[in-house]
């Protein structure tokens, strides 16, 4: 049940990310992938730094700050 939540919030993220990001990012399919990159990244980075956020919501917004950083590198391919 865990990995499905993971996907559903890494989804929800890149969505929220896409609509966050100038420009609306690559496309509904696009940002959701990217999203589950994204929580990944946010999951790492955080860890790294030792920032924990608690809960859904923490885990929701680690999602969306890795997914806007996912999509903002992602930019500088799409010229």
């Amino acid at each position: 049940m865990g990995i499905i939540i993971s996907l559903l919030l890494g989804c929800l993220a890149g969505f929220c990310a896409g609509k966050l990001m100038k420009g609306g990012g690559f496309g509904l399919i696009m940002n959701c992938v990217l999203g589950l990159f994204g929580g990944a990244l946010g999951g790492w980075l955080f860890g790294v730094l030792g920032i924990e956020w608690g809960g859904l919501l923490g885990q929701l917004g680690t999602a969306i700050i890795g997914a806007v950083a996912i999509l903002w590198i992602a930019s500088f391919f799409k010229k």
